[in-house]
This record gives C-alpha cells, sequence and structure tokens, in this order.
C-alpha cells in the first residue's frame, strides 16, 4: 500500500510538473488544431502565425541585455532598438505554436535557439513595464517547455526565475512608490503569475495570489474606475492595468480554479466591475477625451512629442477597448455583445486569436 501511495505521489508531481496553465493543454491544442482545420476565422489567422513563423526561420535572434522602453518617448534611440529586438517575442510563440499545430520540428528547434539567446544574454532590470514585453516569450516557452533538451530548459528556467526575483525585488514597488499600485504593479503581477506557472514555483504562485488581491483592493475602486483612470484621466491606462490583471487571473484561475475575476475585494472592486466600466466606452454609449487632466508630467512630454494618442482631448478609440473584452469573454460570454459592435462595418464576424484561444480553454462557464 505504501509503494502505491508513494507511486501515486510521484505521479502527480510529475504531471504537475508538466502542466501547461499559461499556454494550453494537450487535450486544449487538440480542440485548437480542430478549429484551425475547421474555422475559416481560426486558419486565417493560424495563417497568419506560420507566416511570421516561416519568416523567423531564416532569421537570427536579436536578445537585448536590457530591455528599454519605459519612460522614452518616441524615435528615442534605446526606445527603437528594443523595439526591434523585442519582435523576438512574437516570433518565438508563432514558432511554438506552429510547431504544436503541425507538429514541424524544425519551428521547435528555432523556438528553443530564440529562447537559449534571449537566456544567455537578457539581464533582469526590475522594470515591470520593460519586462512585460517578454510575455509572448512566455507562452511560447510553457508550449515547448515540455519538448526542450534540459540544457535549455535549464538555462531558460534560470532566467525566468531570475526576472521574477527581480520583479518581487524590484525598486519600484517600494512601499510609498506610486509605482507600487499603479499599472506597474499590475503589470509586475502578471510577470510573476505566468513565470510562477510556467515553471511550477510554488513560491512565485502563493505570491501572486497574494499580490493580485492586494492590487485589486488597491487599484480598482467599487464604482469600476480605478487610480490609473484617475490619475490620468484616460481609459488607456485603465486598459494598461486591466489587461495584466486579467492575464493574471486567467493564469491562476487554469491552475487552481480560484476565480479572481469575479472576486470583489472587502471595499467591493473587482476586476469584472472594472471591465463593465470600460464597457459603454466601447459601445459607443459613452465617449472620453483622454488625458485632459492627467496629473504625470510623462504625458504632457508624450503630447509635446507629438505622439497622437496622447494629445489631451482626444477622443477614446472603442477599438482599443476590445482587446479587454476579448480576455474577459474568457470568463463571461456576455462581453461579446459589445465585440461585436464595433467590428469593422459589413464584418460582424468575431475574428480574433483571443476568441480562437477561448474556445479551445475550458473557461469559467
Amino acid at each position: 500500500m505504501k509503494k502505491i501511495i508513494l507511486l501515486l505521489f510521484v505521479v502527480a508531481i510529475t504531471i504537475r510538473a508538466s502542466a501547461q496553465y499559461v499556454s494550453l493543454t494537450n487535450d486544449e491544442f487538440g480542440k485548437l488544431k480542430n478549429l484551425v482545420n475547421t474555422d475559416p476565422a481560426a486558419k486565417s489567422d493560424f495563417d497568419q502565425f506560420k507566416t511570421l513563423a516561416n519568416k523567423a526561420l531564416t532569421e537570427q535572434p536579436d536578445p537585448i541585455e536590457r530591455i528599454a522602453s519605459e519612460g522614452k518617448l518616441a524615435g528615442d534611440p534605446a526606445k527603437v532598438k528594443t523595439a526591434k529586438s523585442v519582435e523576438d517575442m512574437d516570433k518565438i510563440y508563432a514558432l511554438a505554436l506552429v510547431y504544436k499545430i503541425d507538429n514541424n520540428k524544425a519551428c521547435l528547434d528555432k523556438a528553443a535557439e530564440y529562447l537559449l539567446a534571449w537566456a544567455k544574454v537578457n539581464k533582469s532590470c526590475g522594470d515591470p513595464i520593460d519586462e512585460t514585453k517578454l510575455e509572448n516569450l512566455i507562452i511560447g516557452y510553457d508550449i515547448i517547455r515540455n519538448d526542450v533538451n534540459s540544457e535549455i530548459k535549464k538555462a531558460v528556467d534560470s532566467w525566468l526565475q531570475d526576472i521574477a526575483d527581480g520583479e518581487l525585488n524590484s525598486k519600484y514597488m517600494a512601499p510609498g512608490k506610486g509605482t507600487a499600485i499603479n499599472n506597474w504593479n499590475s503589470h509586475r503581477i502578471k510577470i510573476i503569475a505566468m513565470i510562477a506557472y510556467t515553471l511550477h514555483n510554488d513560491k512565485f504562485e502563493k505570491i501572486s495570489q497574494q499580490e493580485l488581491t492586494k492590487q485589486i483592493a488597491i487599484n480598482l475602486y467599487p464604482d469600476g474606475s480605478g487610480y490609473d483612470f484617475m490619475e490620468r484621466d484616460a481609459l488607456h491606462y485603465h486598459i494598461y492595468t486591466l489587461e495584466p490583471l486579467i492575464v493574471a487571473a486567467t493564469v491562476i484561475y487554469r491552475a487552481t480554479g480560484k476565480d479572481y475575476f469575479n472576486y470583489e475585494s472587502e471595499k467591493g472592486s473587482s476586476i469584472k466591475k472594472s471591465v463593465d466600466f470600460l464597457v459603454p466606452f466601447v459601445n459607443g454609449e459613452k465617449t472620453h477625451g483622454e488625458f485632459l487632466n492627467s496629473r504625470v508630467a510623462f504625458d504632457r512630454a508624450r503630447a509635446n512629442n507629438n505622439e497622437k494618442e496622447y494629445q489631451p482631448g482626444s477622443k477614446f478609440n472603442p477599438q482599443n477597448g476590445v482587446h479587454v473584452l476579448q480576455q474577459a469573454a474568457y470568463f463571461n460570454n456576455k462581453y461579446l455583445a459589445a465585440i461585436q459592435q464595433v467590428a469593422p462595418s459589413g464584418n460582424r464576424r468575431i475574428n480574433d486569436w483571443e476568441l480562437i484561444l477561448n474556445k479551445a480553454r475550458k473557461s469559467v462557464q
């Protein structure tokens, strides 16, 4: 009996260590493959990933030691260099996806090459606005982590753990700093959660859940607005704090069954209420002039740099809110109605990869 119990324990640990919560399970990939083969929208989207993957097969990784975008104006040389380099994130995701759907071994080997290059060159900086750009790399790694060789797995695991440690101990999260409660912290939580459940790191998993509940309480307000919306007077930043929170909530739900999307803090704030707050601005019931009363100097600097979307009073574009609603539709299909209302004229079909993934993934509903 003891041997049986021990065997079951070992099996359970092995299954957990190979489980995929950040991307898709093997069964879900089977559903996704069926969608790609039968659903024209899914095939169209997947073909775009195949095009990108085929291009990536002919190119070399372009890792940089320090991702540098936060706080920099458009046209800044470091920001331009970073933008070019982080194109690797989408390439890694596309290569991993095509490998999984088409069983293309060349794509697996190339994705591993890109991952190893980044693991060897890039260094943790503890800046969540810069490191949030690693999102598609982390998803891509989650897709193929069980299939890469031990050398690559060890190197990438170690690097991502350093990234998570850097975010956990970031100087930007010191008590009293605005970055400890605003959208920066939302992105920090996302990064830690994604890495935690990719590496199956118990410490980071617990921390990500604890930090998510704290952030819901302090960053989001009971009426659905939030700290970032009030500070920046911009739905742009309401969205920018919600997107990472929904990613973290989705990963944690898939791994644990704990629903932090509908969870309400003691004061009554929730991710759901803050998504609902956005809906009227997406479906056209309300409009908003962005950044008119922003209290952040950097917003004025970007306006003075002639960056169009940061001009005070520029009208919020409903299309910019669609992705949040697509993310939220994983938890509740009611958001599909608002998405359909802003679909291009003459094309009422919902055609977006996030929604294709939702069809393949088991959701709360």
